[in-house]
């Protein structure tokens, strides 16, 4: 195809005809970035993760050799967390630190965030010492960090600011939630960004 076609949709053409190793081959020559090349990364492992077998062995490997090999520090970790997102893990100890339960308690606990909450969604070792899937901690703490924005937000959205009359008792109620969760949205988000620093 022609240089001046961008990479996601270069990636998507022949991820529609099937021909994911043609897909895997436009990485390959295409400069990366943070932004285009990093979709084209996702949209391929994100057909790599229902996959099974040798044919997923045969797009997850070159791709993870693909990030491994970046240069660029930020667009590997988050190539690696998109991965995650979708079930593959490009990450084998190379990228993301290791935390133990116990790093991530005090983490947790120096951000003002409840560590247990994240039992919810992923699974936390009861051993303290053994360390815990640091791309799960970090994808559930930005997403509880983004639905507590979303929540504020639109708790915000729902009161009317500008009327002349004054604010009723339930919206002075409303904007206080939305405050607490403003809060916690950056407390969640403090907790993702401490988890990974010190990625390689």
């Amino acid at each position: 195809m022609s240089q001046g076609v961008r990479v996601t949709d270069e990636v998507d053409f022949y991820k529609r005809r099937g021909e994911l190793q043609n897909s895997v081959r436009v990485l390959r020559i295409r400069r990366p970035e943070r932004l285009r090349w990093r979709a084209a990364v996702a949209s391929i492992t994100e057909v790599a993760g229902v996959l099974r077998g040798l044919p997923r062995m045969r797009i997850e490997e070159p791709v993870r050799e693909l990030v491994l090999d970046l240069d660029d520090r930020i667009l590997r970790r988050e190539s690696v967390l998109d991965a995650r997102k979708v079930g593959v893990d490009l990450d084998r100890g190379e990228v993301l630190p290791r935390h133990s339960r116990w790093d991530l308690r005090r983490t947790a606990f120096l951000t003002g965030v409840d560590q247990d909450q994240l039992g919810r969604y992923m699974r936390l070792p009861d051993d303290y010492n053994k360390t815990v899937d640091t791309a799960a901690v970090v994808l559930v703490s930005r997403s509880l960090a983004n639905a507590h924005k979303q929540r504020a937000d639109n708790l915000v959205a729902r009161v009317q600011l500008d009327k002349g009359d004054g604010l009723l008792r339930h919206e002075h109620y409303m904007l206080e939630r939305a405050d607490r969760d403003r809060d916690l949205a950056k407390r969640w988000a403090a907790l993702s960004k401490a988890m990974v620093d010190g990625s390689l």
